[in-house]
């Protein structure tokens, strides 16, 4: 198998689990470490490990809250070019992440890791 087509193969399977995930999102609940473990295991770009990290906080940020460290964390790993994870801080800590900014990251690692990475000279240069 090519290099492109393992990546499209991961990349087949990374949605397919995202799909699964918001279809199932009522039901799925006790299925999502597992889910989770596998969208690490198949999403080689960050791509659908952002948008799960979105979409969980969307329904339910508080339910899921569990889950978003893990996703948001591998989502960095991953979107080495960070064009997926650039949208997490609004989605994640709200439009007013950056007024917020001292505050988060005196509270949250995983904040202040995802904003060294979208801002690693700081947001005012």
């Amino acid at each position: 198998m090519s290099e492109n087509e393992h990546n499209l193969d991961e990349m087949e399977k990374g949605m397919a689990i995202y799909e699964y995930i918001v279809n199932n999102v009522e039901t799925c609940r006790d299925e999502l470490d597992s889910l989770i473990f596998n969208l690490k295991q198949n999403d080689s770009s960050g791509q659908f490990l952002s948008s799960t990290a979105r979409f969980l906080a969307a329904v339910n940020r508080k339910e899921f809250q569990e889950f978003l460290p893990g996703l948001i964390e591998a989502a960095i790993e991953k979107d080495r070019e960070r064009r997926y994870i650039g949208g997490l801080l609004e989605a994640i800590w709200g439009t007013d992440y950056q007024d917020r900014y001292e505050e988060l990251c005196s509270s949250d690692d995983v904040f202040r890791r995802l904003y060294k990475r979208i801002y690693p000279t700081g947001i005012f240069n």
